[in-house]
């Protein structure tokens, strides 16, 4: 039927759908809706936490003479940003229930 399976990379919930948004009764779309709006909620506190993990990378960064160190630095600041782009593209996807 339906599930919700963590995203290890983002640290919430998200919809393991078996079937088309369609496939499902309004019944169970409502259900699913219900515990998305939950889970939906709860994204822009981690955007803020990732936020922060950011501005702690940067200041780290800043201090940073190893190039090598400087590299995975900015590799961990841009693996968050991509995160909090994905958490926002989550936060708006919206479905709505069909008859």
């Amino acid at each position: 039927m339906f599930n919700f399976s963590t995203d290890e990379r983002l640290k919430i919930r998200l919809p393991d759908l078996s079937r088309d948004w369609n496939g499902y009764t309004p019944h169970q779309q409502e259900k699913i809706l219900m515990e998305w709006e939950k889970i939906r909620g709860t994204i822009p506190d981690r955007i803020k936490e990732l936020e922060v993990e950011i501005e702690t990378l940067l200041t780290e960064l800043s201090e940073e003479d190893d190039f090598e160190r400087s590299c995975m630095i900015n590799e961990r600041i841009s693996d968050r940003a991509s995160a909090i782009n994905d958490l926002w593209i989550w936060y708006r996807t919206n479905p709505e229930i069909h008859a």
